[in-house]
């Protein structure tokens, strides 16, 4: 179990120096292409093996903030081990164009995911897996179809979010794989309340980690993530074509086999950039208390928080996340 910092607030940013632990390794690329998901995808793709499933969200009709589609395409065409992946989503809590999965299906179709298969996972019903030390629940109820994958590709637009202030691959998975009648209820509503949403700020941010929890243990080492930082809202692509305008300057895209090293780089990034580009952002993050999402997962040793960043385009190693975003200038530069 990792240390546990008691009194470390959602709503505070710890900065790097007042962290301790072990490092783990974040690969780092500007290329915003299908060229620049490749390259950062083949640094964690090691341990991606047998029946492969890609965590992606997919989005509401006509979410112009999504993963390009196009990207996703080629990276499943040039990659031996996905030649046969699948998408896999589950459906939404809420009302909406995802809701039901004849519904689901349609907004694919949409969205254009009709070059691979798309496994909605819930579509036949759930399965639960046992969450090791969460304090909130013991168990989460996904999608059946989910334990029928080897290998899981978390594949996130990184940006803001409603209620979590940020959507990485913590985000995309707590709540994308868990099914969407109980799972997701189980995250988000207080047993017994008529209000749907009467989970927020701490608790929400520790379910929704105890919920990705559930999942990465299942798959073990056999995980990955990438966050693409990009077209990055203050609102998830789930509010679709009434998302909030983008105002946040594009970054590039990380990748790692630590889910918590490679959140918490994005989130250093966004932290790194000027006061104007970074306002709305860090006001959604903070007001919804979205750093409980890291340490919680600090505390229930899901990864760590200090990271060495291997920067692919420059071929440089750069520890500490004190650089300017443009160009990437570290205070601190190690050649590998």
């Amino acid at each position: 179990m990792s240390e546990i910092r008691p009194g470390t607030g959602g709503s505070r940013y710890v900065p790097y120096e007042e962290r301790t632990g072990n490092e783990s390794i974040v690969y780092f690329t500007r290329d915003l292409s299908a060229a620049g998901l490749q390259k950062v995808y083949e640094k964690v793709s090691g341990t991606i093996t047998g029946k492969v499933g890609i965590k992606l969200h997919t989005g509401e009709k006509n979410g112009p903030n999504i993963i390009p589609r196009e990207w996703v395409k080629e990276l499943i065409g040039k990659e031996p081990e996905l030649k046969d992946a699948a998408i896999i989503e589950t459906n939404t809590y809420y009302e909406g164009d995802r809701y039901t999965t004849e519904q689901h299906r349609e907004t694919l179709k949409v969205n254009g995911w009709t070059f691979c298969p798309v496994d909605i996972m819930d579509e036949e019903g759930t399965a639960l897996l046992p969450i090791e030390g969460g304090k909130w629940m013991k168990e989460m109820s996904v999608g059946s179809h989910m334990t029928g994958y080897d290998s899981m590709v978390t594949l996130t637009h990184f940006k803001g979010h409603q209620m979590g202030g940020f959507g990485g691959s913590n985000k995309n998975i707590g709540i994308g794989c868990a099914d969407g009648r109980i799972g997701k209820k189980w995250i988000h509503t207080a047993e017994g309340s008529d209000n749907m949403w009467s989970i927020d700020e701490e608790e929400l941010m520790e379910r929704i980690a105890e919920s990705t929890k559930a999942t990465v243990d299942f798959f073990g080492k056999h995980v990955t993530y990438v966050n693409v930082m990009r077209n990055m809202s203050v609102s998830c692509d789930c509010e679709g074509v009434d998302a909030a305008p983008v105002v946040t300057p594009n970054v590039g895209i990380l990748a790692s086999t630590d889910i918590l090293a490679v959140d918490q780089a994005c989130v250093d990034l966004i932290y790194a950039m000027t006061e104007e580009e970074h306002r709305d952002m860090l006001e959604r993050i903070e007001t919804r208390h979205g750093h409980r999402q890291l340490s919680y997962m600090k505390e229930l040793g899901m990864g760590n928080d200090r990271y060495v960043l291997i920067d692919l385009d420059h071929n440089e190693m750069h520890i500490c996340p004190g650089y300017a975003v443009e160009g990437l200038k570290p205070f601190v530069l190690m050649k590998p």
